[in-house]
């Protein structure tokens, strides 16, 4: 029903004004936001003029009061990104990869703050209880990172921020690129992404993205195949009305990496065990998932001055998994016999998103405004049957694989299936008086969970009822100085009901709040962009995961406050120098509690980076060579709120290689030249390394 009340207003739009429009065939148009460029489009270089993920209204990044860091295509490119976490960890606020590489999925911590579930896709939220299923990086033109809550524009989130991943679509120019590569871990894959009008001088484009991976990774029996394919059409149906189509299928088998013991890592003696070593094994671990997604994205102008948008999507996620690892028991007293579990989970999701939004520019006098207001609904189908069981240990110094694996005994069987709908409406005004800027914005949402959960050995069965509503808003202020300079201060409220988790217990939503002060720089003359905020956030009932009797639970714990600094510079000069640079500070505890005072996990106090790279120019001798290199720094940090696992500062170094002459471009890059052996998180799941020294080559044409 939703589906029909949300499209059918578009219907009688369109048919209504192609009766009254002439049958004259005018030039085609492009309809984009504010501020100039395309927010959703390709982006030349480091530096992104405009994001359309902050306000959903295309607004240039210099005029909104709030931290917005892009990573752009050429920036996932330029380090080769094989994943989310990857292309993340040059970010100011985050930390792309606080567990170390998981195919499995993309965990990053914005401002402190577990972001897991708040990963969005092309402004719709990405639903799963244990985080969002991974999205393959080849597949995106951009990624917008909003640090800060930002409820008010898309209902549920928590207030650390974002991360908004924007697909690649088409566009009204022939464009292509095929090509193959190979790297560590057996990583052998092939590319291709082409697309344009589907006639010439016509009115739709299409564009045809794929990919195709055969690979391991860094512990040993480790599966990480991928199969991406993302066809999308463009329909401008008239000068006024334009439709996008974006569908994908992606299908993987991702392993899950080794909890190892930490007396054998972290407080290791005589003997520290190596980065490939395995508690999983073959013999029963299995990984089937696919991930299909179906939406549309249309926008059609009234009039000259307001716009009428629907963006709309359904998931579905299928994911059979057993996995056998590292128990929370852990290393038995012998100090050699690893105790481990097994986990079977079958997943069956499914998610419909429809975001509708009204936008129009009205002046006041000497006020100019512009106007959104929306209406927003999600239904999230949570259909969950997880298993633990005990199972036969493995001896740490001569370990045997092959199995069989004895299943001892069961520890937990729950079966959830549940539903969480969620709607919202909320109302903004982006107001321009002379040099002056401000954003004002409020939502309120309503919010349903209903369902069971039940044990299905023993027919105990319990409800799962719960309805949840919050006005959240925010206030931002900035001035824009002819030097291109515009400091701001802004105040923000968050709100996020919790997904019934496979534990089948029922939570509290999260809420949050944060005080921002910032200011942002863009020098005429050349391409760059400098910020710095200062912010203090705070959340209540944060989740936290704990062991209970040797089974993992989610619960949640009182207040987290964080205080912290961010420094971010971007720039693409025309000399052919890219740069990118980040600075974290944050300052974090808990408050209230048996951890009263101790700093949440996986956050460091101080975190860097540094990302150079340059081309030589057209007319040098070394013309389409290009050299680049990073450096990454990931400050102490504790693995659990506890604070019992301390985990050292590491720096890391990244380099990258590139030759491209016409259309022909061949890569290297390598991640962690010194093969620095670092642990990236230790807890009661155990200690995960990050990963050794990875390479990656590619070899491409495009045109």
């Amino acid at each position: 029903m939703m589906l029909a009340a949300g499209v059918a207003p578009y219907l009688v739009l369109v048919s209504t004004t192609a009766a009254e429009e002439p049958t004259t065939v005018l030039s085609r148009i492009t309809i984009q936001g504010q501020g100039g460029g395309d927010a959703k489009g390709p982006t030349q270089g480091f530096v992104a003029e405009n994001s359309v993920s902050a306000t959903k209204t295309g607004r240039a990044i210099l005029e909104t009061p709030q931290s917005i860091s892009v990573i752009t295509q050429d920036q996932i490119r330029q380090r080769d990104a094989q994943s989310l976490g990857e292309a993340l960890n040059y970010t100011a606020g985050v930390v792309g990869q606080p567990f170390g590489a998981d195919p499995r999925f993309d965990s990053p911590n914005i401002r402190g703050f577990d972001g897991r579930q708040a990963q969005f896709l092309n402004g719709l939220r990405m639903m799963r209880t244990s985080g969002a299923p991974a999205v393959d990086v080849y597949g995106l033109e951009r990624v917008d990172v909003i640090l800060g809550p930002s409820s008010v524009m898309y209902g549920q989130g928590n207030p650390g921020g974002l991360i908004n991943m924007i697909s690649k679509r088409p566009r009204f120019e022939s464009f292509g690129e095929v090509g193959v590569g190979a790297g560590s871990f057996d990583n052998y894959q092939t590319f291709f992404d082409f697309g344009g009008p589907v006639s010439e001088g016509g009115n739709v484009a299409y564009r045809l993205t794929g990919l195709a991976r055969n690979a391991h990774a860094q512990t040993d029996g480790l599966d990480n195949d991928r199969y991406l394919f993302a066809p999308s059409l463009t329909f401008e149906l008239d000068d006024d009305t334009k439709l996008t189509i974006l569908t994908s299928v992606q299908h993987d088998n991702p392993s899950s990496p080794s909890g190892l013991p930490y007396q054998l890592t972290l407080d290791a003696g005589a003997y520290t065990l190596p980065r490939d070593f395995t508690v999983g094994d073959r013999s029963i671990d299995r990984s089937d998932r696919t991930l299909t997604n179906l939406g549309y994205e249309l926008e059609h102008r009234i009039s000259e001055d307001w716009t009428l948008r629907q963006n709309l999507r359904y998931t579905k996620f299928d994911w059979d998994y057993t996995a056998l690892g590292m128990s929370s028991l852990g290393l038995a007293a012998d100090g050699r016999t690893i105790r481990r579990i097994v986990t079977i989970q079958n997943e069956d999701l499914q998610t419909f998103n429809v975001d509708n939004h009204l936008q129009g520019e009205v002046s006041t006098g000497n006020v100019d405004h512009t106007l959104l207001f929306g209406l927003d609904y999600r239904h999230f189908a949570n259909d969950v049957t997880t298993q633990f069981w005990n199972a036969s240990s493995l001896d740490a110094f001569t370990p045997r694989y092959g199995g069989p694996i004895a299943l001892t005994s069961r520890s937990v069987y729950t079966h959830v299936n549940s539903t969480l709908n969620q709607l919202g409406f909320y109302a903004q005004d982006e107001i321009a008086f002379e040099n002056w800027r401000a954003t004002l914005g409020l939502r309120q949402d309503w919010a349903s969970t209903q369902g069971t959960s039940s044990n299905p050995a023993t027919g105990a069965t319990r409800p799962l009822n719960k309805d949840d509503q919050k006005l959240t808003g925010r206030a931002g202020l900035s001035y824009l100085f002819d030097q291109g300079i515009a400091p701001y201060i802004s105040y923000a409220t968050s709100f996020e009901p919790v997904p019934v988790p496979s534990s089948g217990n029922l939570l509290e939503p999260t809420t949050g709040e944060q005080v921002e002060i910032g200011i942002k720089y863009r020098p005429e003359g050349w391409n760059a962009l400098f910020t710095a905020a200062a912010y203090d956030l705070r959340q209540k009932n944060v989740l936290t995961t704990t062991v209970v009797n040797g089974v993992s639970q989610t619960s949640q714990i009182g207040e987290v406050r964080v205080k912290g600094l961010e420094l971010q510079a971007v720039a693409s000069l025309a000399e052919g120098l890219d740069l990118s640079a980040a600075y974290t500070h944050a300052k974090a505890e808990i408050v209230g509690g048996r951890e009263d005072g101790n700093r949440p996990d996986n956050l460091p106090e101080d975190a860097a980076s540094l990302w150079l790279k340059y081309t030589f120019q057209p007319g040098t001798m070394l013309e389409g060579l290009g050299v680049g290199g990073g450096v990454r720094y990931i400050g102490q940090r504790y693995g659990n709120t506890a604070n019992t696992f301390d985990l050292d500062h590491v720096t890391l170094f990244d380099a990258g290689l590139s030759y491209e002459r016409n259309g022909v471009r061949a890569s290297l890059n390598v991640q962690n030249i010194a093969d620095e052996k670092y642990l990236a998180s230790c807890s009661t799941f155990g200690c995960f390394y990050g990963d050794g020294r990875s390479v990656m080559g590619r070899l491409s044409y495009s045109w």
